[in-house]
């Protein structure tokens, strides 16, 4: 397989660990507009608040992205299942996390997507592809910023839209959240992609 085969094999999960970043810092900057009270009220949802369900999207990308980094931290990750009280605290977290999880994909090459990690839970130690394991954090994350989402609608605060990735003609939305992710489109694809900055 050549370079750019090589480049463009690892494109889908860059492009994916970006968009799940995107999806976070919009959806946590909606809830900036929360109270503490509306952030901790109990809600209808698989975790019983807003701040249960968006700490449970951090400590289990900590989890992942550990053992992704070749790290052991295991179920410790989850030891304090709300590490992080408030709004602020867990938009600040939450997007270090993220910015790990970006650099993991931005390293990968075709081999890399194959390579096994060990994923220590405990009792035992999973072995999986490092791409099923991407796949499997974006869908877990993807389902419950839905439950999140669906708990701020029952709040005087609007939800974001999360239901979109990043269609060419829609680049000048989505200008100002990139910048303040310090993002420019050709972060996101391909940088030989004739695409604008």
């Amino acid at each position: 397989m050549d370079a750019p085969s090589l480049h463009h094999a690892a494109l889908p999960y860059r492009a994916m660990a970006r968009n799940n970043a995107w999806a976070n810092h919009r959806l946590l900057t909606a809830c900036e507009g929360l109270s503490q009270a509306e952030f901790v009220a109990p809600r209808t949802g698989f975790f019983p608040s807003l701040r249960a369900t968006l700490n449970h999207i951090l400590v289990i990308d900590r989890f992942y992205v550990d053992a992704m980094e070749g790290g052991t931290l295991g179920p410790a990750a989850w030891a304090d299942p709300e590490p992080c009280a408030t709004v602020a605290a867990l938009k600040a977290a939450q997007a270090a996390v993220d910015a790990r999880l970006i650099a993991i994909a931005e390293a990968l090459d075709a081999a890399g997507l194959a390579r096994i990690v060990a994923v220590h839970r405990g009792s035992r130690v999973q072995h999986e592809r490092m791409d099923r394991l991407l796949l499997h954090l974006f869908q877990h994350d993807i389902h419950h910023r839905g439950q999140a989402h669906a708990m701020l609608s029952g709040t005087r605060v609007a939800p974001p839209q999360l239901d979109e990735f990043y269609a060419a003609e829609e680049a000048p939305l989505r200008a100002a959240e990139f910048s303040a992710l310090g993002w420019t489109e050709r972060t996101v694809w391909d940088r030989s992609d004739t695409l604008p900055e």
